[in-house]
C-alpha cells in the first residue's frame, strides 16, 4: 500500500482533501465526509462565524477531520494576510491553504500578490499551502519561499474541466520538492486518477462532491480514484507503444500442419 502522504510533518492517510464551499446542508457534507474519510477540510474563513454553533466547523469535528482555513475571496496579498491571521487566532493553527485571486471570472490567481502573500505569512510562522496556476516557474518559486506544498489547478474552479495541461503538471511534479496536491477542476473520479498517476501526491476536491447528484456518492468514487491511482503509479504502467504487441510470445510456440499438408 502506498505510504501517508506528510506535509510539514503531518501524516495523512487520506490524499484527498475536502473543500467544504458548495453544499446544499450540513447533513450532504456529513454524508460525504463519512464516505470519503478525507482528514483535512478547507473552509473559507471569510464566508463563516468561527463562534456560532452548529456550524459547518462543527460537522468536520464530529467527522473526526481537521480544518484547513483558507483564504478564499481575498483579491490582494493585505486581505490574505489578515485573513490568514484571523484564522490562526479564531481555529488556533498556523496552517493555511493560500488564495489571492486575480480574476472574477476565471478565478485564476494573482501571481505577484500571492508571493507577497507567501513570503509574509511562511516570515511569520504559517504552514502555507497556496492555490497556484499550472506554471511550473511559479511553483517553484513558491516553494523557494517556504511553502509546504503546492497545489495548481487542473482547470478552473469549479469548471470540472478535469486537467487542461497533464504536461505542466507532470513538470511542477517532476521539480518539486515539497508535496504537490492538485487543487480545482476536478469533475469526475478519472480525473482524480489521473492526477495521481501524473505524480501528485493528493487532490482537493469540493464542486465535483458538493455538486454532483449523490454527493456522498461522488466522495466515495474519487476516494477509491485517489486510491486506485496511488496503486497504479506504484506499480507502473506498461510503456506506450505505436503498434500492437502481442501479450503471448511467439517464440518457443510449436509448428502445426493440417492433416494431409505436405508431400
Amino acid at each position: 500500500m502506498p505510504e501517508p502522504l506528510q506535509i510539514a510533518g503531518r501524516k495523512l492517510n487520506s490524499r484527498l482533501l475536502l473543500g467544504t464551499g458548495g453544499f446544499s446542508n450540513h447533513e450532504q457534507l456529513s454524508l460525504a465526509l463519512a464516505a470519503c474519510g478525507a482528514e483535512l477540510c478547507t473552509v473559507a474563513m471569510r464566508r463563516i462565524d468561527p463562534g456560532a454553533s452548529g456550524s459547518i466547523l462543527d460537522v468536520i469535528e464530529r467527522a473526526g477531520a481537521e480544518v484547513l482555513p483558507n483564504t478564499a475571496g481575498c483579491y490582494t496579498a493585505r486581505d490574505a494576510i489578515l485573513t490568514a491571521q484571523l484564522a490562526r487566532e479564531a481555529l488556533q493553527t498556523n496552517w493555511i491553504k493560500l488564495e489571492v485571486i486575480g480574476d472574477d471570472r476565471t478565478l485564476l490567481p494573482d501571481a505577484p500578490e500571492l508571493l507577497v502573500a507567501v513570503e509574509t505569512l511562511v516570515d511569520d510562522g504559517f504552514v502555507v499551502l497556496p492555490y497556484t496556476t499550472d506554471d511550473p516557474v511559479l511553483a517553484r518559486r513558491l516553494e523557494d519561499a517556504g511553502c509546504a506544498a503546492v497545489m495548481p489547478l487542473g482547470s478552473p474552479i469549479g469548471s470540472g474541466m478535469g486537467i487542461g495541461n497533464p504536461y505542466n503538471i507532470s513538470l511542477i511534479v517532476e521539480q518539486s520538492g515539497v508535496p504537490v496536491v492538485l487543487d480545482a477542476g476536478v469533475g469526475t473520479a478519472s480525473d482524480a486518477v489521473l492526477a495521481i498517476e501524473l505524480g501528485c501526491d493528493a487532490v482537493l476536491c469540493a464542486s465535483a462532491i458538493a455538486r454532483a447528484h449523490d454527493p456522498p456518492a461522488m466522495a466515495r468514487a474519487i476516494s477509491l480514484a485517489v486510491k486506485a491511482g496511488a496503486l497504479a503509479r506504484d506499480a507502473g504502467r506498461i510503456p506506450r507503444r505505436r503498434y500492437a504487441r502481442a501479450s503471448t510470445p511467439e517464440e518457443g510456440m510449436p509448428e502445426l500442419e493440417l492433416p494431409g499438408a505436405g508431400g
